[in-house]
C-alpha cells in the first residue's frame, strides 16, 4: 500500500506539465491498482496500519477511476486558466485521503482522514462553485457533519484505550456491552454522511452549488465513505444492531420512498439527481444493517453502481449547463433535436439509474431485495414503492429535458466534444460490464 501511496506523491511533479499528462497518469495507477489485489486471499497488503478487503479494494478502485474522468469533466478550467494547478493539487490530495481512508486498519487514523476528507471539498464548493450561496451551502455541509462525527472520536478514543489497540482487526472479535446511546452516537456519523432520510438537508445544498468535479466526488465517493463506515464499526455492535433492525429497515425503505416521490417535484437537474443518491442510499442502509451476505452484497454492488451512474450524469448535466447557462427544467427542453447523439447517453445513463439489466445497480437490487425478504415479508411493499417512483423519475427526467419546444438561440451553441463522449463512455462501460464478472465478488466475500 505504502508504495501506491508513494506512487501518487511522484506524480504531484506533474501539476506542472500538461492536463492531459496527468489525466492518463492516473488512469495508469487505476490499472496498477487493480493488479495490487491478491484474489487468493480475503485479506491483501496487511500491514499494522494499512489493510485491504474486497470491499475497500473494490471502493478504492472507483475512487482512482473516478479522479481522471472529473478531470476530463473540468477541461474548462484549463482552457479558462482558472486556478487549475491549484485544483489539480486538490484532486491528488482528495484521493489520496480517500485511498487512506479505504486502506486503514486503525481507527484512529480512519477518523482522521474520514474528516479530512471534507477539506478538499469545502475548498472546492468555496472555490469554484456557480452561484453565491456556495458558502452557505459550504459551512451548511461542514458543520453539519463535524457535529454528527464529534461524538464518533470520543467514542474511538475511549474504546480503543480500553482495549489497548485502535486495529479493526483485533477488536472484531471481541464483544461489547454497549448501551443504546453508544450505538447511536457510534453511528451517527455515519448516517449522515451516506446520508439517510432525516440527515440528507446538507447534500442538495452542496450538490446544486458545487463544481461538476464536486458534485462528482460527492456522488460517487464521498457518500460511500458512510456506508464503507458502517461495515466497518456494525460487527461491533452486532446484538444491538439486531435489536434495533427493523427501525433501520423502516427509515430506509419509508425514507427513500418519500424522496422518491420528492424527485418528481424538482425543477432542477442537478437536485433531481441528488435526491435520487438519498434514495439508493436508504436501499444501501438496509442492506448493510441486515447483516447477511446478501445484504452486503447489494449494498456495495449498488454503491459502485450508483458511484459510476451518478457521477456520469452530473457530469451529463454539465455539459448542458455549460452551453445553456441554466440547469432548470423550463429551459432545458427538447434536447433530441439540438443535440440527438447525447440524447443517446441520456438513455443509457438513466435506464442505469432505474436499475435496467445489464447494468450492477441491478444486480444490487436483487440482492438487496433478496436480504429484505430474509427480515419481513412486508419489506417488499416499500421496496416496489422504491422501484416505481424511481423509475418514474428518471422517466419524468428524460422525457422533459429531451421533449418539448427549445429556445432558438441554442442553435448556436449546442454542439458536441469528443472528449464529452469519452467522459460518458468511461462512466457507462463499467457499470454495465461489470456483471460479467459478479461471480468474483461472491467467491472473495
Amino acid at each position: 500500500m505504502l508504495k501506491l501511496f508513494m506512487m501518487l506523491l511522484f506524480f504531484l511533479p506533474l501539476l506542472m506539465l500538461d492536463w492531459g499528462v496527468l489525466m492518463g497518469s492516473f488512469f495508469l495507477i487505476v490499472f496498477i491498482f487493480m493488479l495490487s489485489f491478491s484474489g487468493e486471499n480475503f485479506i491483501s497488503n496487511l500491514g499494522y496500519v494499512f489493510g485491504m478487503d474486497i470491499y475497500s479494494w473494490l471502493l478504492s478502485v472507483l475512487t482512482c477511476w473516478i479522479l481522471p474522468l472529473m478531470l476530463m469533466s473540468s477541461i474548462q478550467l484549463s482552457v479558462l486558466k482558472k486556478n487549475y494547478i491549484f485544483f489539480m493539487f486538490l484532486l491528488i490530495l482528495m484521493e489520496l485521503v480517500l485511498l487512506f481512508t479505504f486502506s486503514t486498519t486503525n481507527m484512529i487514523f480512519f477518523y482522521i482522514s474520514f474528516e479530512s476528507s471534507l477539506i478538499p471539498i469545502f475548498i472546492l464548493i468555496f472555490g469554484w462553485g456557480y452561484q453565491p450561496e456556495r458558502f452557505q451551502a459550504g459551512l451548511y455541509m461542514l458543520f453539519y457533519t463535524l457535529f454528527a462525527s464529534l461524538p464518533l472520536l470520543a467514542l474511538i478514543v475511549s474504546l480503543g484505550g480500553d482495549e489497548g489497540s485502535y486495529n479493526f482487526f483485533l477488536l472484531m472479535g471481541n464483544y461489547y456491552d454497549f448501551n443504546l446511546y453508544i450505538y447511536v452516537f457510534f453511528l451517527l456519523a455515519f448516517m449522515v454522511k451516506l446520508p439517510i432520510f432525516m440527515f440528507h438537508l446538507w447534500l442538495p445544498k452542496a450538490h446544486v452549488e458545487a463544481p461538476v468535479s464536486g458534485s462528482m466526488v460527492l456522488a460517487a465517493i464521498m457518500l460511500k465513505l458512510g456506508g464503507y463506515g458502517l461495515f466497518k464499526f456494525l460487527g461491533l455492535m452486532q446484538d444491538l444492531n439486531m435489536n434495533y433492525l427493523y427501525g433501520w429497515f423502516s427509515i430506509g425503505l419509508i425514507g427513500s420512498s418519500l424522496l422518491a416521490i420528492l424527485c418528481l417535484l424538482q425543477s432542477d437537474l442537478k437536485s433531481l439527481i441528488a435526491y435520487s443518491s438519498v434514495v439508493h442510499m436508504g436501499m444501501v442502509l438496509v442492506g448493510l444493517t441486515s447483516m447477511s451476505i446478501f445484504g452486503l452484497e447489494g449494498a456495495f454492488l449498488v454503491m459502485v453502481g450508483h458511484g459510476l451512474c451518478s457521477s456520469g450524469l452530473f457530469s451529463l448535466v454539465n455539459m448542458i449547463y455549460e452551453r445553456s447557462g441554466s440547469r432548470s427544467f423550463l429551459v432545458n427542453k427538447g434536447l433530441l433535436l439540438l443535440m440527438p447523439s447525447m440524447s443517446l447517453w441520456w438513455f443509457l445513463l438513466l435506464s442505469s439509474n432505474m436499475s435496467a439489466p445489464p447494468s450492477l445497480n441491478l444486480f444490487g437490487e436483487i440482492n438487496l431485495l433478496i436480504s429484505i425478504l430474509g427480515v419481513s415479508v412486508f419489506g417488499i411493499l416499500g421496496v416496489s414503492f422504491i422501484l416505481f417512483f424511481s423509475g418514474g423519475y428518471n422517466l419524468y427526467m428524460y422525457s422533459a429535458s429531451q421533449h418539448g419546444k427549445f429556445y432558438s438561440s441554442f442553435f448556436s451553441i449546442f454542439e458536441s466534444k469528443i472528449l464529452e463522449y469519452h467522459t460518458l463512455f468511461l462512466h457507462w462501460f463499467p457499470l454495465n460490464y461489470l456483471f460479467l464478472g459478479i461471480l468474483f465478488f461472491y467467491l472473495y466475500s
